[in-house]
């Protein structure tokens, strides 16, 4: 227990009994404590790819009603995962603006954020290194959806998902 106290150890690295004895000394349950360690978070590009493909199975406005009323962007922020939050938000902002609808004013804090770094789709970078210039990246930016890009995310194409 002291070397996952000292950062030595990972909590994910424990027997079930070491967890079950940490987790009865803090007065939490067993689950609390592995919790963030056992999270599976996706690659951004599947991430980005099951949105889409959640925003084609669902619809417009059931997408956009479920993530207002799940609460899923704020609790990606609140998690740290800034990327894929402001990527819902910039997804439920997009088809809101592509369906005649107000944005939802819960998020106009998060709507000042800004990621430091763009995040480009993988095959404008694959393109960019094969070609060695930056010509596909400036290109990307170019035709970026608005939404998307007030955030530092290139996005160009959220429709015609395979």
């Amino acid at each position: 227990m002291t070397d996952i106290c000292s950062g030595k150890a990972k909590i994910e690295n424990c027997s079930g009994e070491t967890i079950y004895k940490l987790a009865k000394a803090l007065d939490v349950t067993m689950e609390s404590l592995i919790a963030d360690a056992m999270e599976y978070r996706p690659t951004f590009e599947t991430f980005k790819s099951n949105t889409c493909h959640l925003v084609r199975d669902m619809g417009d406005l059931d997408f956009i009603i479920e993530m207002l009323e799940s609460g899923k962007i704020r609790e990606l922020y609140d998690k740290k995962w800034y990327a894929e939050s402001l990527y819902l938000l910039a997804m439920v902002d997009y088809i809101s603006r592509e369906n005649d609808l107000p944005p939802c004013l819960d998020y106009n804090d998060l709507r000042r954020a800004k990621l430091t770094e763009v995040i480009y789709p993988a095959g404008v970078l694959t393109l960019s290194a094969a070609s060695g210039s930056d010509a596909w990246k400036e290109r990307s930016r170019a035709e970026a959806i608005p939404e998307f890009m007030r955030f530092n995310i290139v996005e160009a194409e959220v429709r015609n998902v395979l």
